[in-house]
């Protein structure tokens, strides 16, 4: 993989500035840090359009978007996105007119297929008013796939990288966080070890096989319209610098926006709701109050009120794994070299078996049980049903399973948020 060493290790090395006009399409995939280079790109995105660069979403991270272009459900509990909103953010992409602008969303990375690829691409690039002019005035084929290739190079495709060693260990919490009941070993051993890695959560390979996901994309835009910046864990500010040197922005214009809420569970955080998780669907409970009061609600306010202290316990992941993440990393450095893609940063990370868990060595025992937390914050839920439905039954509320209490509450808020 051809990279330029002449800096250290841990700063990316700075690309070319890419041309003016270029629609900068960022797929990711997903890897901690991702969400603060968002928010820090939306938090410039006045002082970016004032250098000529537009930001063209409505957010820092056009999630609903990219899952409705790649055909996948939203997150547990949540609407499904549709057609909408994908055409909302083409809408936003299109009134940049010639200038330079930037998408970036991790889940375009789920991109299932060429079909679904060359859809994205040709969308962002080409004006919907445009095109049926064209067709209009061209009966030749060859004319409009003539048209399409050449809007294609406007697009530009960057991938960042992470070693998979860091990866599982944030994958594994976010997929917790979106009611995966799934042990972290146990799910490792799934993913690692039982070919084809399909189950319990098919989307981590779709995503992270990332040399297949560099092939799918050059076979749409070609290996010229695609960087690959590897991510160096130890260097913060490595991928706004990347950012900014691609899109000829001033050093040090992106920054990273505080926001604790972004920060990663501890072991015993995401265990408890791991287990949470388990009493959840083992009551029947919809699964739109678990978006709402769980994965909207307990998650960020548990990561804003609670700041981890030096005793609590990252999540280890094993020996034998580590080892197995970069066998595959070493595989996949390999194959995207062969593309042709441009490569920025130093690519031997990606292959590199850490000396520890990337996210914190084991300690002590976690400083709380999270059984008991667990059955504490369900027990919650339960008086708070009991109490909803005492004062609407004429049934005795002793006289009522609490499961059956629980379910009635879900259904009620459910219906109260449709009415809303």
């Amino acid at each position: 993989m051809e990279t330029d060493r002449s800096t250290p290790a841990t700063a990316p090395v700075s690309g070319a500035p890419l041309p003016v006009g270029t629609r900068l399409l960022h797929i990711g995939p997903h890897a901690p840090g991702t969400a603060s280079v968002q928010g820090a790109l939306f938090a410039a995105k006045d002082a970016m359009a004032a250098r000529g660069v537009d930001f063209p979403a409505h957010g820092g991270h056009p999630v609903e978007a990219a899952l409705a272009v790649c055909g996948r459900p939203g997150m547990t509990g949540d609407a499904r996105p549709d057609e909408r909103h994908w055409r909302r953010l083409l809408d936003a992409v299109h009134a940049t007119g010639g200038r330079t602008s930037l998408i970036s969303s991790e889940f375009f990375a789920d991109a299932p297929d060429d079909a679904t690829v060359a859809r994205i691409v040709d969308d962002l690039v080409r004006d919907r008013d445009r095109d049926r002019d064209s067709d209009r005035d061209s009966d030749r084929d060859s004319d409009r796939d003539s048209d399409r290739d050449g809007d294609r190079d406007r697009l530009h495709v960057l991938v960042t990288l992470s070693p998979l060693a860091t990866i599982m260990p944030s994958q594994w919490q976010q997929y917790v966080q979106n009611g995966l009941r799934t042990g972290y070993e146990d799910w490792l051993d799934h993913m690692l070890r039982r070919a084809p890695y399909e189950k319990p959560t098919p989307s981590f390979w779709r995503r992270h096989r990332h040399d297949r996901l560099v092939e799918r994309w050059v076979r749409v835009v070609g290996a010229g319209n695609i960087t690959v910046a590897v991510v160096d864990d130890r260097d913060r500010g490595g991928l706004t610098r990347t950012f900014e040197s691609l899109l000829a922005l001033p050093r040090g214009l992106l920054a990273e926006v505080p926001d604790a809420t972004r920060r990663s569970l501890t072991s015993a955080e995401t265990e408890m709701l791991r287990i949470l998780n388990r009493e959840f669907r083992g009551n029947g409970l919809p699964d739109e109050i678990y978006s709402k009061l769980v994965r909207n609600g307990a998650v960020p306010r548990m990561r804003k009120s609670c700041r981890p202290s030096s005793d609590d316990i990252g999540i280890n992941t094993p020996v034998w794994a580590l080892e197995a993440a970069a066998a595959i990393g070493e595989e996949m450095t390999e194959r995207i070299g062969a593309t042709g893609v441009r490569v920025l940063g130093d690519p031997a990370p990606l292959s590199a078996v850490p000396p520890s868990s990337p996210l914190g060595p084991a300690r002590t025992t976690p400083r709380i049980d999270p059984e008991a937390a667990a059955q504490a914050l369900y027990g919650a839920l339960a008086v708070v049903a009991a109490e909803s439905v005492r004062a609407t039954t004429i049934r005795s509320v002793h006289q009522t399973p609490s499961g059956e209490l629980v379910r009635v509450l879900g259904h009620r808020m459910l219906k109260r948020m449709k009415r809303r």
